[in-house]
């Protein structure tokens, strides 16, 4: 395993930038994404080939949930059962893989305490939350083996499944591979009053790939993961009744682009994403896909189902069966998913356009990253228009700190919106030759000058890319 110095020395040289794209890309493959009706292909290739799980099945862990107020998260080698028994040494938050679900409601307020049980230095960012840049988890902040950090943040944005996770200067990619991340929900009053499915009819799913040595013991490999987890269990299947189900899917993997879909071609409803609900549900989808990074909120119905059958959640890109689903009882559920959600305020008249290009495997707008360099500043409380564009590399899950971002358009490559795409994000597949441009402004907090407080950052979210310098700092002023 490489030091920092020598991750630092091969950035600075831009090693990563010599290795070619087919040396570095080693697999391949299509799928056909179909959204009401309309396909679309999407090329995008991996670094790992998937290898076959093992065949035992093994019941789905569900983290435990906790509220934020005086909250202590250890960052720290774990044992875990990743199923049927199955013991594995992991890096995890309160020895749980994933973490512990945190839980709030809108207008309450964060204290935690974070504790750095590691070899290494780390800090946590918060996916999705809008807070101050003090809080915000840049990797300047990162705390020694043996320190603690204090967060304490407001939560005064809208009800959404956020998550957390290291975001340490080029060990981000070792630290999440390894096991630390957890999901964030906020929850609020708009969304209570829908008559959502919920309680334990409301399941976190925390999807990702995963290495591992022969004696299934977790370990590092920077191409990402060849073996599928969700909520740190492999081969896992859930039971379920013959009732709606909310499945609130996050994309934990570091490299790896989910095709999702039900074995039996069911449909299902999109009712939210990185940013909470839609404005309007969307139903009959029968496919959707998950950059690293990207969440989407939906509702299974299986009351057309007989106790006894089972379906599967798979990755239509590997053919992996992320998640079996066994119809165990017959329940009475005579409830409707709404069609309306939520009102969005659209994002309008921009005020400037910002030009992101994002090149190789690590640059951005032709730097690498400098952790001391502020490379931009921005207004606050002005809408901007933002255009990343990428030609000849590998896609980019691009993700910006500090705010959530309504997505415009998307010119070649797919050349089209996808209704996951709709609302409020934070972060957006870029794929090879597209230009995909949003609207964003920063309108809750200001930087507050010098030595890194009140920095975010923009990033390619393949965890990877970041490491290798596709990351920049800017300031909100």
């Amino acid at each position: 395993m490489k030091t920092k110095q020598q991750r630092i020395e091969n950035e600075q040289k831009g090693i990563m930038d010599s290795i070619t794209r087919r040396d570095f890309l080693k697999v391949s493959g299509a799928v056909t994404l179909v959204a009401l009706g309309g396909g679309q292909l999407l090329n995008i290739p991996e670094v790992v080939a998937a290898r076959p799980g093992p065949t035992t099945r093994n019941s789905l862990y569900i983290p435990p949930i906790v509220s934020p107020s005086g909250l202590t998260l250890t960052e720290a080698p774990a044992t875990v059962n990743v199923g049927g028994g199955t013991m594995a040494s992991v890096w995890a938050y309160n020895n749980s893989l994933p973490g512990p679900t945190i839980i709030a409601s809108q207008g309450s307020t964060a204290s935690i305490n974070l504790v750095n049980g590691l070899s290494q230095e780390t800090i946590t960012h918060w996916h999705g939350m809008i807070v101050d840049g003090l809080n915000d988890g840049h990797p300047k902040y990162a705390i020694p083996p043996g320190g603690t950090k204090n967060y304490n943040f407001a939560i005064n944005q809208r009800a959404a499944l956020n998550w957390y996770h290291p975001h340490t200067h080029m060990l981000t990619n070792e630290q999440v591979a390894m096991g630390l991340a957890g999901a964030f929900i906020v929850t609020d009053n708009e969304e209570s009053a829908l008559g959502l499915p919920s309680g334990n009819y409301q399941v976190p799913l925390v999807v990702r790939d995963a290495s591992f040595d022969a004696a299934y013991n977790m370990v590092y490999r920077s191409g990402g993961g060849d073996t599928p987890m969700v909520n740190g269990t492999l081969n896992p299947y859930l039971e379920v009744d013959t009732a709606r189900y909310r499945f609130r899917v996050l994309s934990g993997a570091q490299n790896r682009i989910f095709g999702l879909a039900l074995s039996n071609g069911a449909p299902f409803t999109l009712i939210g994403n990185d940013g909470g609900l839609l404005e309007t549900s969307v139903p009959g989808l029968t496919q959707i896909d998950l950059a690293p990074a990207e969440r989407a909120d939906i509702i299974i119905d299986f009351r057309g189902l007989p106790v006894g059958s089972s379906i599967m959640l798979k990755d239509l890109r590997t053919g992996w069966d992320l998640l079996e689903f066994r119809v165990t009882r017959t329940v009475t559920d005579t409830g409707t998913t709404p069609t309306a959600l939520s009102t969005i305020t659209k994002l309008s008249n921009p005020v400037r356009t910002r030009v992101f290009n994002f090149e190789g495997m690590s640059r951005i707008n032709g730097q690498v990253y400098d952790i001391n360099r502020i490379d931009f500043q921005v207004p606050f409380g002005e809408t901007e228009l933002w255009r990343f564009t990428t030609k000849g590399a590998a896609p980019h899950p691009v993700h910006i700190h500090g705010a959530s971002f309504q997505i415009q358009s998307r010119t070649g490559g797919r050349g089209q919106l996808f209704p996951w795409e709709q609302g409020w994000k934070d972060t957006v597949l870029l794929d090879d030759g597209e230009t995909v441009e949003i609207l964003i402004r920063f309108d809750q907090f200001r930087s507050v000058g010098g030595d890194g407080k009140g920095l975010y950052l923009i990033h390619c979210h393949r965890l990877e890319h970041e490491d290798n310098g596709m990351i920049s700092n800017f300031e909100v002023v």
